[in-house]
This record gives C-alpha cells, sequence and structure tokens, in this order.
C-alpha cells in the first residue's frame, strides 16, 4: 500500500503555494491547505481533489498564533499525524524604507517572519510526539541577498534564516525532524501584484523569472529526501555567492539598478495590496511576467556574472593595496 503522507500547506491559494499543492496532489497525499482567503482555496483543492487526493481547507491567518495552533490540531485530527509542513505564505512591500507605513513594515515581518515560527512552534510538538516529521521553509533569495526599497521583506527573510538555523542546532537529538529551507529565485507568480506598492511605479520581478513548478518540485523532493539547504535556480547561486564574496559591490550594484528601473517606470497609484486583507484577484500560479527561466542559459549567466563579479572584486582590492 503506498505510503500516502499527510502535507499542511501555508499560502496554499494562489502562485507558488497553490503550484506545491498541486505538485502533492499529484502524488495522491493528503492536503491541508492554509490561507486567508477561502474562496480561493476551495477552488485549489477543487483541482486537487481531481487529482485524486483528499482535501482539508482551513481559513488560516498566519500573524495570528492561535490561528496556526488550530491548524495544527486540524490536520492531526484529518488523518491522524503531520508528515510534513510547508510554511510558505508570504507579502511583500515595496517602497522607499521612510516612505512605507510602520504598520505596513510590521504586518511584512508579522507575515513572513513570525507566520512561519508560528507554524513551527504549533507543529513541532506533534513531530516530536510522532518522532518524526519534516518541516520546509520557502524563505527565497531574500535570505541572502538584501532587497533595497524592500526593507522589511529583507528583515523578514534574513530572519528566517537565523531562525531556522537555530531550530536546527537545537533539534540535533531528535534526528527524524527535518528542518529544510528553500532559496528560490525571482519567480513567475502574482505575487507582485499582490504586493504594497508606495514606489508609485509599476513593479515587476527581475528577469530572468523562473517558474514555480521547479520551487513545487524542489519542495516535493525535500518531503520524501529531506535536506537542510536547497537553491532554486541559478540566479539563486550567483546572488547567493555574489554577496558572500563582495557584500559592498552586491549591495551597490542592487540599489543603482533598482532604483534606475524605478525612475523611469511608470507611475501608478499607491496601494497596500494584499498586506491587510485579501485580494480578488492573481490567484492563479503564474503571474504571466515572461517565458520561464532555461536552465541551461542560466548556467552561462551565472558563470559571466561569478567571473564579472569577482573581477570588479579584484580590482577594488588592488585599489585597496
Amino acid at each position: 500500500m503506498p505510503n500516502y503522507k499527510t502535507i499542511v500547506i501555508t499560502g496554499a491559494s494562489s502562485g507558488v503555494g497553490k503550484a506545491i499543492a498541486l505538485a502533492f496532489a499529484a502524488e495522491r497525499h493528503a492536503l491541508v491547505l492554509a490561507s486567508r482567503n477561502l474562496d480561493a482555496l476551495n477552488e485549489v483543492a477543487l483541482e486537487c481533489e481531481a487529482m485524486g487526493a483528499v482535501v482539508r481547507c482551513v481559513k488560516t491567518d498566519v500573524t495570528e498564533a492561535g490561528d496556526m495552533i488550530s491548524l495544527a490540531a486540524e490536520a492531526e485530527s484529518f488523518r491522524g499525524k503531520i508528515d510534513v509542513w510547508v510554511n510558505n505564505a508570504g507579502v511583500l512591500a515595496a517602497g522607499t524604507f521612510d516612505e512605507t507605513p510602520i504598520a505596513v513594515l510590521d504586518q511584512v515581518i508579522r507575515t513572513n517572519l513570525m507566520g512561519y515560527i508560528h507554524g513551527a512552534h504549533a507543529v513541532l510538538p506533534y513531530f516530536k510526539k510522532q518522532q518524526h516529521g519534516t518541516l520546509i521553509n520557502n524563505i527565497s533569495i531574500g535570505g541572502f541577498l538584501p532587497v533595497p526599497f524592500g526593507v522589511g521583506y529583507s528583515a523578514s527573510k534574513f530572519g528566517l534564516r537565523g531562525f531556522s538555523s537555530a531550530l536546527k542546532a537545537e533539534l540535533t537529538d531528535f534526528p527524524d525532524i527535518h528542518i529544510c529551507d528553500a532559496f528560490p529565485a525571482f519567480l513567475d507568480t502574482p505575487g507582485i501584484q499582490h504586493a504594497a506598492n508606495y514606489t508609485g511605479r509599476h513593479i515587476r520581478p527581475a528577469p530572468p523569472v523562473y517558474d514555480p513548478a521547479r520551487v513545487a518540485e524542489a519542495i516535493l523532493k525535500l518531503a520524501y529526501h529531506p535536506k537542510s539547504e536547497t537553491m532554486i535556480g541559478s540566479t539563486s547561486s550567483l546572488l547567493r555567492t555574489s554577496y558572500g564574496l563582495f557584500p559592498a559591490l552586491t549591495r551597490g550594484i542592487a540599489g543603482w539598478v533598482i532604483g534606475r528601473y524605478l525612475k523611469g517606470a511608470d507611475e501608478i497609484p499607491k496601494t497596500d495590496g494584499n498586506i491587510f486583507n485579501t485580494v480578488k484577484y492573481g490567484n492563479a500560479v503564474y503571474g504571466g511576467w515572461g517565458l520561464p527561466g532555461k536552465p541551461k542559459a542560466h548556467r552561462k549567466y551565472l558563470v559571466a556574472g561569478l567571473l564579472s563579479i569577482a573581477a570588479v572584486g579584484f580590482l577594488m582590492l588592488q585599489k585597496k593595496h
């Protein structure tokens, strides 16, 4: 008899969360899907059920610890166990730091950082009782690379990496409880469309964008074969290496590129996006940002980019001497 798992996924109503749900549904696992947007969640459930999965939807606000405790209890009662918990729900606010409302920055931290902490805190007692379980944190390359004009987002993602590292160290006496971190590059999802935007300019993900199905595939693999960290997309590896070797140079380039883009972008009204409330648009997996990236082409960019940054870094070091 197949060993079907019980999988909990937060932020499952659209984008990469929906892609993850569909990937697990194709394997006919039992799914507990969580989101603030119950209507969109029910639509995802119908697609998953058509693929042979059994599904339960739970309206959940990850910023509320009580909601996450209830989600874990609901998941355990659904199938008698929780095998995999995917922390995925997240939001973005774009804008100059001091012109972004402090309440918005607070909500970004509460969603992206505290939401994951709430999830881990809710599910770990079940994992310890079972003596096994896998917690997967979908963090993004923002955990390694500062994002200018997205300071709250950067704070949350860097914080997640520290949180996860400390938790892994704490759980060394539990060899069958795994904490896995995924770091995807820029994705073709509706996330940017949902974002709060105080720049007054049209924003889009930096190319090359990747197919969210690649993230779903990587997370599915982690559920079967857990490992501590997974970089998804050669761009992620490039940016991580670049910032690790030449942090000041990489920060400077990122700030210049994004600042230059915003100056030339079309003007649009400022918006809170989905920071405080759900939105009725953009409930698909894809955001329509163009063709998914080609891995072979990205490997060429990876090598060229690393060589360029290394050359500039070497020249800067020579100047100092």
